[in-house]
């Protein structure tokens, strides 16, 4: 039986994540801080979960603490090493940026050298489609430059790809990025605005809406995002042979066995589409606040999702109105409402 470490395993992907690796026959260590970020209650039921599990097991503590991860890596041996552990959010990043030099910087720092002293077959480190920026061209592509990040949350994660690709030049480390996109669904983060617009329209109260609705985002269902990683890891990235070109299309490094590989749907809905979409779930109408845009936010994100298929062969195809229907059928039971 293999062994996989997973960082942030009581968050919202973590958990779809670990549920989906125990299927699969792997043994699971979690790792997560249970911060009180959003709700912790939340992250308490999710890991409850987990624990009926005879295969995982939980450990409570930050990927920042000394020495924790390299002592993990020591005593669990992980053949895999999903990385999701991170403070999320763009808005928060504004208010609070010292929270995610530490858990996003630090905390991939730990990580990476515990791995350079006790290597796993495959590291696979989430990343963003924050970390496009300002880019306008979309579809978004690994290829395209990503150099102009538009909030410090995508700055500190366009960081750990350029640290993930340094330890895998020189330590030979298979590292795999992957960039997500607007995940939603049941069990989802309270503070996405899925879970807010929801939760306004059922309590009647107005939602926010920015950019006065001028907003697109590629909405990928978790249980798509869930099958690519766990895809993912089967393909592990081998640095070139020397002389020997890139595939056309690859964002494989040339001088490491590393790559980014993007998973979104494929598809930019705009955000007044979106809301249409949980109105119809509810059965109700929302009342619209129309806000300008947020600082640190973009536009658009639109995933070309091409790499992702041609590794995998898969490609997430949820529409958004099926998944934001059993969103809401879960918040409707969890909250009893």
């Amino acid at each position: 039986m293999k062994t996989v470490l997973v960082t942030g395993s009581a968050g919202f992907i973590g958990f779809y994540l670990c549920t989906r690796l125990l299927k699969d026959g792997f043994r699971v260590i979690g790792l997560d801080a249970m911060t009180d970020y959003y709700d912790v209650k939340l992250k308490e039921r999710r890991q409850q979960m987990l624990l009926q599990h005879e295969h995982f097991k939980a450990v409570n503590d930050r990927v920042e603490a000394p020495d924790l991860l390299m002592s993990l890596f020591r005593t669990e041996s992980p053949d895999f090493v999903v990385h999701l552990a991170a403070q999320a959010g763009v808005r928060y990043s504004i208010e609070n940026p010292r929270s995610y030099l530490e858990s996003n910087l630090v905390g991939t720092f730990e990580l990476l050298e515990a791995a350079r002293a006790h290597a796993p077959e495959h590291m696979l480190l989430a990343s963003t489609s924050s970390a496009y920026g300002a880019n306008t061209q979309m579809p978004y592509t690994e290829t395209d430059k990503a150099d102009h990040q538009m909030s410090f949350y995508a700055a500190t994660k366009k960081a750990t790809e350029s640290m993930a690709h340094s330890y895998a030049h020189l330590y030979h480390l298979p590292v795999t990025m992957f960039r997500f996109f607007t995940v939603y669904g049941p069990w989802g983060r309270p503070d996405m605005a899925l879970f807010k617009f929801t939760k306004a329209i059922l309590e009647g109260r107005p939602i926010d809406v920015y950019n006065h609705g001028d907003m697109k985002r590629d909405f990928t269902y978790v249980e798509d995002l869930v099958e690519g990683i766990r895809l993912l890891m089967d393909a592990v990235p081998v640095r070139p042979e020397e002389g020997e070109p890139v595939p056309e299309g690859d964002s494989l490094s040339p001088v490491a066995p590393w790559r980014v590989v993007n998973i979104g749907n494929s598809t930019s809905v705009q955000l007044t589409d979106f809301i249409e979409a949980i109105e119809t779930a509810i059965g109700k109408k929302a009342e619209r606040n129309l806000m300008p845009m947020q600082a640190g936010d973009v536009p658009a994100t639109w995933a070309n999702a091409d790499l992702l298929q041609k590794l995998t062969g898969h490609r997430p195809k949820t529409n958004v109105r099926e998944g934001v229907a059993k969103f809401v059928e879960w918040y409707r039971d969890y909250y009893s409402v």
